[in-house]
């Protein structure tokens, strides 16, 4: 994904970002060496001012997270019934945020394990934070199918566990497949995700002061030496655990989709499902890759090394993956007519048209109409305002075409007897917004205490690495790693 500059303009090349000869951005930017990578990102880690703009995030993002635990607690105090869902809408925020939390953990896992198998270098400055999102996004939605069960004390009864009373999980419900998907989803993420930092905790251990970051990431390094024998292992799980992962980009949004294409209803029973569901969650995913890099590279200084090449190119993937989202809404139109069935025209027109065909339009707007159309331009997709901006729009669009799919083919169902509606009430208002206080609130710990760029690999892309003759340059090497 090579991003070419401005090569016809005569002062491209005073832009240190700009190769003067390929004209492409740079990964990293000119002038670094390997001491130089390390004292940036360790030195977010083991500085002793902590930022007043983190502690007010933090205090923010703790505050809104009480949201979650004042939600939870009146939910199993009073039941289901504080929220919207009611037949014939018995699914409401809680299954649209549970899809939509899912696919926002997406992009990491792509960026972490496909990338790396394809070899794609850009990938490094920004996969540990991508993974650290997945892991966090995977937390906040797990809540929302356990909590929507009606007895979340009873959730181990989803497990196969050999019991007395010979209770076994019902292995032709979603809500299983479910539990298997997103359980071997946050297990390949977390160690993946904590492989990957091993070799920057020995770093910060070496590096630390005080004795109790010592201890603390002496602790989480695992006797890290940096010996060949190490690099050799620590090269093999990688390989090893992203070709274990890749499959997972394609298996757990699919299987998430089967929670509505097994259904026999109008609007869910469709073979378009499982690539459309995972094209639309890698969509949101880098969109939400977006929405923490800018402010990140921005507040930490980052841009040197979270350069306009890595916006670019995830601007592209998303280019790419929406487009992929625009087919599957011509196609679901497309097979409304085609398919003769009135149910299913129905259904299509009532979306577009009914008491909530204002949701379909935002989502049409905010989801093709906007990325889809400016995309398109180099000069937005290196604009960092601008993908600031397009990283909301496509997340939110993202969660109004799950409220979509899971509403209007609900509430207006094959009998129009049974008609009715969906309104979403406070609790679901309190507990969604609650969930991102959570994500916010888990993201800042990270972004404070481990590194949040890989130091290790990030070393390895810069020039010194590439000696092609002994002598100074070797020795020169040697001196800069110390």
């Amino acid at each position: 994904m090579a991003t070419q500059g401005p090569i016809h303009d005569p002062n491209a090349a005073l832009d240190p970002m700009i190769d003067p000869q390929t004209g492409e951005y740079a990964v990293i930017a000119p002038g670094h060496n390997f001491k130089s990578v390390t004292q940036k990102i360790a030195g977010i880690v083991l500085t002793a001012d902590t930022p007043w703009a983190w502690t007010g995030g933090l205090f923010l993002a703790a505050t809104v997270a009480l949201g979650v635990v004042i939600g939870v607690t009146w939910l199993v105090l009073k039941g289901v019934g504080i929220w919207g869902v009611t037949i014939p809408g018995a699914w409401g925020f809680a299954i649209i945020n549970f899809v939509w939390w899912i696919g926002i953990g997406h992009a990491g896992t792509l960026i972490s394990a496909i990338l790396l198998l394809f070899k794609q270098t850009w990938r490094n400055s920004i996969n540990r934070f991508a993974e650290a999102m997945t892991i966090f996004a995977v937390c906040c939605a797990g809540l929302f199918p356990l909590l929507h069960v009606g007895r979340p004390w009873l959730g181990y009864w989803l497990l196969p566990y050999p019991n007395t009373m010979n209770l076994w999980p019902q292995f032709r419900s979603p809500l299983a497949w479910d539990v298997f998907a997103v359980s071997t989803y946050a297990t390949i993420s977390v160690v993946f995700w904590y492989i990957g930092m091993i070799p920057d905790f020995g770093t910060l251990r070496d590096r630390a002061k005080l004795p109790l970051a010592k201890a603390f990431y002496g602790m989480l390094s695992l006797g890290w030496r940096g010996s060949t024998r190490h690099w050799i292992r620590y090269e093999s799980a990688s390989l090893l655990l992203a070709g274990l992962s890749t499959p997972l980009v394609l298996s757990v949004h699919t299987t998430i989709s089967f929670d509505f294409a097994v259904a026999a209803m109008a609007g869910w029973h469709t073979t378009i499902f499982p690539p459309y569901f995972v094209a639309g969650a890698v969509y949101s995913g880098f969109a939400m890759v977006l929405t923490l890099a800018i402010p990140i590279r921005k507040f930490y200084h980052l841009e040197d090394l979270v350069t306009l090449r890595h916006l670019d190119n995830m601007a592209k993937v998303m280019l790419t993956t929406g487009s992929i989202v625009a087919y599957g809404y011509g196609m679901e139109v497309f097979m409304s007519w085609y398919s003769a069935s009135h149910w299913e025209f129905f259904m299509m027109w009532n979306r577009m048209f009914g008491p909530m065909g204002w949701a379909y339009w935002i989502l049409i707007l905010t989801n093709i109409a906007i990325p889809l159309t400016t995309l398109w331009s180099r000069k937005l997709r290196v604009n960092v305002g601008y993908l600031f901006f397009l990283s909301f729009v496509v997340n939110i669009g993202m969660w109004f075409e799950r409220f979509v799919i899971v509403v209007t083919s609900l509430y207006r169902d094959y009998l129009p007897s049974s008609w009715g509606t969906y309104r979403a009430t406070k609790w679901d208002y309190i507990l969604f917004l609650g969930t991102w206080g959570m994500f916010t609130f888990l993201f800042l710990l990270f972004a404070r205490f481990a590194p949040m760029i890989p130091m290790s690999e990030i070393r390895m892309m810069l020039p010194q690495t590439k000696v092609h003759h002994p002598g100074a340059d070797a020795e020169v090497v040697t001196q800069e790693a110390l």
